[in-house]
């Protein structure tokens, strides 16, 4: 938190820090050392999402304690993702990715502690989720469990209830970092690619749990398996494919890696007497994704494929090998390219030092057809056995769609790919997302347009700047537009569409996104779903997008608060101080600069409750008198003042004014005295008129002279030239002067309307205004009496008192730390009552309340002890739960679960069951343990007898065939044979089975995953001691069976 002190605090610390900082931006070495900045910002490169802008669109998801969130399953029927990780199993909601269900599926401790005496880590020595497949209302699931492999089928709906357990070898691998892959095809079988031994010498491709026999690749024979790496399976058609890539064993200079496709027909039974228990239809056949030229650069290691059914399309991405230069390549190849490479000729070797040769493929259009003889080769495929054993490397290269890479990048490795198919406009656009070895994705797009080839539309960086990992697993949502990202610590759900974050139509049409248009009635970007008008609509995608280089400034993180002082010039204190710099990133190519402070000064000792006493209140003294009135007369104003206590920014005025006197004043007449006598008229004999005047002045006001001009008064008289002195009146002109003065009217004064009030002189605590009229209507004439009553007139106005902006107090000390360990805080308050807002002013601007953080070290555990386990319920379960005894944990207490469920201990009893009653509840109530025992000793000797027999049998039967065939080995069994000195390749053994009791099975190797049709049918196999066991299910397997009697 930010407080303001006095000047000298932020100054000096601040001098230190930009001190510091230019200190360090002098040494800094740039990231361009050989460019300027205007070829830097001049350069063309492809859009970058930053996690920080991609962030409001990311839903994540993570467990504590949990890593490695490698499988993803989705499951759209039930809107539920469901993840395998290291020892747990997450269901998650395929809207965020919020956890709908936990379940913890750990290694006990006894296998842990045997992996770990075999010489393996304790990291190893865990469950690695390496199986999950959604299965119509199950989920088939496969672990490493501590190097000892074990496999599950579950409830979809609820992941912690297991429907059955069976034994993992050969459908996962035991070292978790090796590479596997698996499918479950319509008719329930498994086929599952991986190593199946403890040392990871012996990769098999393997099926399993289906009503057909179990087969498997030539055990030891490098010639069909040659240090494999799976990638992927895909149930197609009549035939299963596997991609994978493996050391060349027909690269004769040196040892180099191919990419493989692989098939089997999904009907094969395996051979008689010769490839028996062995697929007889196994082919593979090479993936070329290379760079044309006169010498083609050739991209080797396959990492990951995709599979559209709609368009028969697999892309793969293909990396070099990882002891050269990095470069990754995307590929597409065609369906019917990958057949007709199957349906070419074959490769082969004669002997060891014979070259590899091509030779004629006898079905060259092989599409599993069976043979329908009624013998011992009954439903057998119609390859021939010995052609089987030695032709499966096809001698065509599968091509590609195109000739060069839709995507090349060199100094980086691609990891994961998913493609999307989007409608555009006018066309429909294949969008690659490209997962890479640093977590970042790449959007681009599936195009032979050379103009939009090998770029990107975006590449999304979906972690924080200092966190690189290879992104481990990407699965698609077409339905839902949403890509689902497994990491090593969570999961991510990103939107394939973001158009709203185009908010221009020139950023719309810039970026080249297939998902978005512009739509010109609603003026923003939509997706074509979401466009009002298609006519309307316009999208331009014709050239690659190109990254606006410009940078804004970016604050980076803050450092650790540090101690720090401050003076105010009386005395000094202690702070707490922390900073941080422009270069999250810097600005670049004309970006903004960092807006924000850029130092934080907190937890100070003393600001304002030291030396510095609060502020006394603000207020107004009392009115004085007022004054003497401005007239005595016809109205005047008056006044009084007040003064502002303790300050001068009282809110409100000083003065205040009144109207008073507002009586008339009484009316002064005065006269002139008379002009001299002026003659105005002589006649032709002498006589002449004289005339002289007098004017009568009144005044209304107060002051006298402020006079007006009255009537005029006129005398006029006749004076012969007769040479008498006296000048009498002329009695014409009396009477005229008479008859005139008779005539003339006094008119009275009158008031005019009043005009409108003036503005008011104060906006609130009481002002005046002010009105006024005229003595014109009439004016007083002839001696009338003008107008009585003042001509102007005052009203007081704005009564309301003035409002009072608001003004913070002094902050309270700091209160007590909330938590004594795990990170408290501790705050202070101030209140907005210095003085408080009145009558609608503003309230005060800043916080309240400040905040800190303290005791910031971890505390210990934060559990209660475990209660006892509850009583086993109607589903055999039974738990126990703890709770957490801190009130708000932080990140590192109370970690894990609060409940734990284990299954009763009487339903690990093992009972063989038939297939169909493996879901219904058992009633053992009427068994005891002494029953048990004499049941089981009593199945022992009997089985134990039955085995002799069929063993002695079986014997004898052997002899007879192998009398009577003429196909045997053309090489010695190299697991007994001392003396023999030809290559690994070339040592084979078809996998011998025996018929034993079932007791000699582990307990959990049932084989009714999925319920089929079958009788009460038992059988076993047998592996001797230098090879592993499988399980086999004999149910469609005539001869190799026998009913339990």
């Amino acid at each position: 938190m930010a407080v303001s002190g006095p000047k000298a605090v932020l100054l000096s610390f601040a001098s230190l820090f930009l001190l510091t900082f230019h200190l360090s931006a002098a040494h800094r070495i740039p990231d361009y050392a050989e460019e300027d900045e205007e070829k830097q910002c001049s350069r063309r490169e492809h859009p970058m999402i930053y996690f920080e802008d991609l962030k409001p669109w990311v839903s994540n998801f993570s467990y504590s304690g949990v890593r490695d969130f490698s499988q993803l399953a989705l499951d759209a029927n039930r809107n539920q993702l469901i993840v395998g990780a290291r020892n747990y199993l997450f269901r998650l909601s395929l809207h965020n990715v919020s956890l709908i269900q936990a379940t913890e599926w750990g290694s006990d401790e006894d296998t842990r502690r045997s992996c770990q005496s075999k010489g393996k880590t304790e990291e190893e020595c865990q469950n690695y989720v390496r199986v999950l497949i959604v299965y119509g209302k199950k989920v088939f699931t496969c672990g490493t469990n501590a190097f000892s492999p074990v496999c599950s089928s579950r409830q979809v709906g609820n992941v912690s209830k297991i429907i059955e357990k069976i034994n993992g070898v050969a459908r996962c691998p035991y070292d978790p970092r090796h590479n596997s892959t698996a499918v479950i095809t319509s008719q329930g079988e498994l086929y599952a690619a991986t190593v199946i031994d403890f040392s990871g010498r012996d990769p098999a491709i393997y099926r399993s749990l289906g009503n057909i026999p179990p087969l498997r690749t030539a055990q030891y024979n490098s010639k069909w398996l040659n240090e494999p790496n799976f990638i992927a399976a895909y149930d197609i058609g009549l035939f299963t494919y596997f991609f994978f890539r493996e050391n060349a064993v027909e690269h004769d200079c040196g040892k180099t890696v191919y990419s493989r496709v692989a098939r089997v027909c999904k009907n094969d039974i395996g051979g008689r007497f010769l490839l028996e228990d062995t697929w007889t239809t196994f082919m593979k056949a090479r993936l070329n994704c290379s760079r044309s030229g006169e010498i083609p650069f050739y991209y080797n290691e396959l990492q990951s494929t995709f599979y559209l059914p709609e368009q028969d399309l697999i892309y793969g991405v293909f990396t070099t090998n990882v002891n050269s230069i990095a470069a990754s390549a995307v590929c597409a190849f065609n369906l019917s390219a990958i057949t007709q490479a199957f349906n070419g000729p074959f490769r082969y070797q004669e002997n060891p030092r014979s070259a590899w040769l091509p030779t004629i493929n006898p079905i060259p259009n092989f599409q599993c057809g069976i043979l329908n003889d009624d013998g011992p080769n009954e439903n057998l495929t119609e390859r021939i056995l010995q052609d089987a054993q030695r032709l499966f490397l096809m001698n065509d290269v599968v091509q590609p769609v195109s000739v060069d890479p839709y995507v090349t990048q060199d100094n980086i490795r691609f990891s994961k790919l998913v493609v999307d198919i989007v409608q555009g406009k006018d066309t429909l656009y294949h969008v690659m997302y490209i997962g890479t070895e640093h977590g970042t994705i790449l959007k681009a797009l599936s195009t032979t347009n050379k103009s939009l080839r090998s770029c990107y539309l975006e590449e999304m960086q979906i972690l924080p700047t200092s966190q690189k990992e290879p992104i481990q697993s990407l699965q698609i949502l077409h339905s839902g537009r949403s890509l689902f990202v497994g990491l090593n610590n969570g999961v991510l759900k990103i939107p394939l569409e973001r158009c709203s974050m185009y908010r221009t139509e020139g950023e719309c049409l810039g970026a080249r996104d297939p998902y978005c248009g512009w739509d010109k009635k609603q003026k923003r970007c939509t997706t074509i779903e979401d466009s009002s008008n298609m006519s309307l609509w316009s999208q331009n995608i014709t050239e690659c997008p190109v990254k606006n280089l410009m940078v804004h400034g970016q604050l980076g993180t803050w450092s650790p608060w540090q101690p720090c002082e401050h003076s105010d010039g009386d005395s000094t204190g202690s702070c707490m101080c922390r900073s941080r710099s422009c270069n999250n990133p810097q600005p670049r190519c004309g970006g903004r600069d960092c807006e924000g402070a850029r130092i934080e000064i907190a937890n100070c000792s003393r600001f304002c409750n030291e030396n510095s006493p609060c502020p006394l209140p603000i207020f107004w003294s009392s009115w004085g008198p007022w004054n003497k009135c401005s007239a005595n007369c016809g109205g005047g104003m008056h006044s009084r003042q007040r003064s502002c206590e303790n300050g001068n920014s009282c809110p409100g005025c000083a003065v205040e004014y009144k109207t008073c006197s507002p009586e008339a004043c009484p009316e002064v007449r005065r006269s002139t005295p008379w002009t001299p006598w002026t003659p105005t008229n002589i006649t032709q004999s002498g006589a002449r008129q004289e005339q002289r005047f007098r004017y009568t002045c009144r005044a209304q006001l107060a002051d006298p002279h402020d006079l007006q001009f009255g009537r005029k008064k006129t005398e006029s008289r006749f004076c012969p030239n007769d040479g008498s002195a006296v000048c009498d009146t002329d009695s014409l002109v009396d009477d005229l002067l008479k008859s005139g003065k008779t005539s003339i009217r006094i008119i009275n004064g009158g008031w005019s309307f009043w005009g409108g009030w003036s503005s008011c002189t104060r906006d609130c605590e009481l002002g005046f205004r002010t009105r006024k009229r005229m003595c014109t209507n009439p004016e007083p004439k002839n001696g009338g009496v003008p107008c009585i009553g003042s001509a102007m007139e005052y009203q007081d106005c704005n009564p309301h008192p003035c409002p009072v902006k608001g003004s913070w107090s002094c902050w309270t000390p700091w209160s007590q730390c909330s938590a004594t360990c795990g990170g408290g805080h501790y705050q202070r308050t101030r209140t907005c009552t210095n003085p408080a807002p009145t009558n609608g002013e503003d309230i005060c601007i800043g916080l309240h309340t400040e905040e800190a953080l303290c005791n910031t070290h971890p505390c210990e555990g934060g559990w209660s002890e475990w209660s006892e386990w509850s009583l086993c319920n109607e589903d055999s379960i039974q738990y126990r739960s703890r709770f957490c005894e801190i009130h708000s944990p932080g990140s590192v207490q109370c970690a894990g679960n609060s409940t734990q469920y284990q299954e009763c201990l009487y339903n690990e009893i093992p009972v063989i069951l038939p297939a169909s009653s493996i879901d219904e509840s058992t009633n053992c109530g009427g068994f005891s343990l002494i029953h048990l025992i004499a049941t089981g000793l009593s199945c022992f000797f009997g089985s134990s007898l039955l085995t002799f027999v069929i063993y002695v049998y079986c014997q004898r039967c052997q002899r007879q065939s192998q009398e009577s065939t003429v196909i045997h080995p053309t090489t010695p069994n190299h697991l007994h044979y001392k003396g023999n000195t030809t290559p690994k390749n070339e040592k084979y053994t078809p996998m011998e089975f025996k018929t034993l009791n079932k007791n000699n099975l582990i307990p959990d190797d049932r084989t009714n995953f999925y319920p089929l049709q079958q009788t009460n049918v038992y059988t076993t196999t047998y592996y001797p001691s230098t090879l592993n066991k499988y399980d086999y299910r004999p149910e469609a397997s005539p001869g190799r069976t026998f009913t339990n009697s």
